[in-house]
């Protein structure tokens, strides 16, 4: 959010239409990342708000996706990203409805 395109890349000079984007998805994601917090406290009842927020997660991992059919293989750390969109996060989301289950 603060840093913009510079988070990725030290070259500078990025026209403002790609500073705007970086920024306003960097602070989707700063909310995002925030409701995940959210649910941490009784995580066995907010199954709802947990889902919501992996099917986000997951919805960017799919676009991220068709950008590495389109474009070619991303960076490492584009490609960590991914994993962690469609493996990782699914993985939570699975772990958190056992818990709901054990404990709701």
């Amino acid at each position: 959010v603060l840093l913009g395109p510079a988070a990725f890349s030290d070259a500078g000079g990025w026209p403002v239409d790609l500073d705007s984007h970086v920024r306003h998805l960097s602070g989707i994601f700063l909310a995002l990342g925030l409701t995940f917090y959210a649910t941490i406290p009784s995580i066995e009842r907010k199954t709802a708000l947990f889902r919501l927020a992996a099917a986000l997660v997951v919805a960017g991992g799919l676009a991220r996706l068709l950008g590495l059919a389109v474009n070619g293989v991303p960076s490492g750390p584009h490609l960590a990203g991914l994993t962690l969109e469609l493996v990782v996060v699914p993985a939570l989301a699975v772990w958190q409805g056992r818990v709901a289950r054990q404990l709701g």
